[in-house]
């Protein structure tokens, strides 16, 4: 769940009932999961798994905006069984889809996890939000929320002594790359990451979002809250002449043409031809793309949570 830079999906805003949020593509969220998949944090979700594997009994998983299941996806077979999930997202149709693909999972332990659907909003920040959690997560979510609704989270789930496993947070930084990785930019591309950076800030259907800044608030706020924090950068690195990652790379610098343009509708020449430029190097094979995210892992200090 996230908006293009991240990314998700190709900037929209459409109107929704309270609050308003942005609808993603099953396809898009398909498209981007192996993408995420090798760029996660595996030492997080080992240390996340060592802390349920001290837990007894049925480990609870909160999946807030789950989207069509990719974190339950991944997680599920690298963290201790027995499990018992449920996966918040306010769109049906994909629940549906995150249900249908859960159907043969596995936990580490080579049992089937239990699966449940809540279709809701993020909102309110409640104990029933996160009821039944000891471990709760949420994949590229953190960018669209406010750091008031961040701060209704990690209260709560601090009350309950929850962990918290927070993955691929934009940074708000993101670049082109030449054939050996090196960082290429100039001030066009400069000027772009600024428009969408103050796009990233516009009310996604929470209060003024956070985009780039999530990571840092993210940490400062868990670690008010008393949690043991740790930070792992997992940025997106889609190398250059990568021909199966080209329709994403492609994607992602529409995404940004698309938010700067928002931002400011009078450029829209010059918006374009730069979007032109940046689309044939990269079909060429003479561009790659970076996207700057962090993996954040909040442990609770006190053994003992709520389930």
């Amino acid at each position: 769940m996230s908006v293009p830079g991240k990314m998700t999906a190709p900037v929209r805003e459409e109107p929704r009932a309270e609050p308003r949020a942005e609808r993603f593509e099953a396809d898009w969220l398909a498209s981007r999961e192996p993408l995420d998949g090798r760029s996660r944090s595996h030492h997080l979700t080992a240390l996340a798994a060592r802390w349920l594997a001290e837990r007894p009994g049925l480990h609870g998983v909160v999946d807030l905006g789950s989207g069509s299941g990719s974190n339950l996806r991944f997680l599920a077979p690298r963290l201790p069984g027995p499990q018992r999930w449920r996966l918040v997202d306010h769109d049906p149709a994909l629940l549906a889809l995150s249900e249908r693909h859960a159907a043969t999972l596995k936990d580490a332990n080579g049992a089937r996890p239990a699966v449940a659907l809540d279709c809701r909003d993020l909102t309110p920040v409640d104990s029933a939000l996160l009821a039944g959690a000891d471990l709760v997560v949420a994949s590229a979510l953190f960018d669209l929320v406010s750091r008031d609704w961040v701060e209704a989270l990690v209260a709560v789930a601090s009350a309950h002594h929850q962990a918290l496993l927070v993955t691929l947070n934009v940074d708000g930084d993101w670049a082109f790359a030449g054939p050996n990785g090196e960082r290429l930019e100039n001030d066009e591309d400069e000027e772009v990451r600024a428009l969408f950076q103050a796009h990233q800030c516009r009310d996604k259907g929470f209060g003024s979002a956070l985009g780039g800044m999530a990571p840092l608030v993210l940490g400062e706020v868990m670690k008010a809250a008393g949690y043991r924090v740790e930070s792992v950068a997992t940025p997106w690195q889609l190398l250059a002449g990568e021909r199966e990652l080209l329709p994403f790379a492609e994607q992602l610098v529409v995404g940004w043409h698309d938010a700067a343009l928002q931002q400011a509708p009078l450029q829209g020449k010059r918006l374009s031809e730069w979007r032109d430029r940046r689309l044939a190097a990269i079909a060429a094979g003479e561009l790659g793309v970076w996207v700057g995210h962090r993996d954040v892992l909040a442990l609770p200090t006190s053994p003992n949570g709520s389930r």
